[in-house]
């Protein structure tokens, strides 16, 4: 069997957003049940965000202004992922979606321009450090507290180090903004 690394290489080097079509307002239950199975299968680096795009609407009834979310594209999720054939499964077979968007079974990823007319850009994401680096909290609970790398997520911007709790080594989700690397 082959590893997840290989399975990206397989089908893209980068994340790409996809559609996924689901019963009609069963969106936020697909949305929590795709991020539960990511917790559950470990897969934080293949799967990177699942949205459901809402936007706020303005309604007046009998003379009271009242502002609401809505769904921006009923009965859809997006998904930001790396598609390969572990990702695909878990998604398509989670409980209320029918299906990704794309001719057949053929999941079509979005294009970067579409991706920016709904206010979602590909940044660049550059740092200095590595695992293996030590760092230096410098903000939040841990401030002042140095560690070692464990692992990096570029894609959320997000690092775990292992501080030592009540005795014993524990790791630590830390984002990029709150450390800095030790010289």
């Amino acid at each position: 069997m082959e590893d997840s690394q290989t399975k990206k290489g397989d089908f893209m080097s980068k994340a790409r957003w996809y559609v996924v079509h689901t019963y009609s307002g069963y969106e936020k239950k697909v949305k929590a049940n795709i991020d539960k199975a990511i917790e559950n299968r470990h897969l934080e680096d293949q799967i990177i965000e699942v949205r459901v795009p809402m936007q706020e609407v303005t309604e007046i009834k009998d003379g009271i202004q009242k502002v609401s979310e809505k769904k921006l594209f009923p009965g859809y999720v997006m998904i930001n992922m790396f598609m390969n054939d572990e990702t695909w499964y878990v998604v398509r077979n989670t409980r209320g979606v029918t299906g990704f968007v794309g001719p057949g079974s053929k999941p079509v990823p979005l294009e970067d321009e579409e991706m920016e007319r709904l206010g979602i850009r590909h940044e660049a994401i550059v740092f200095d450090f590595d695992v293996g680096d030590t760092i230096i909290v410098l903000s939040g609970a841990w401030e002042g507290r140095s560690g070692v790398v464990q692992t990096i997520n570029k894609q959320k911007k997000r690092l775990s180090i292992n501080l030592e709790l009540f005795g014993r080594e524990t790791p630590v989700e830390l984002s990029f903004t709150e450390i800095k690397k030790m010289d």
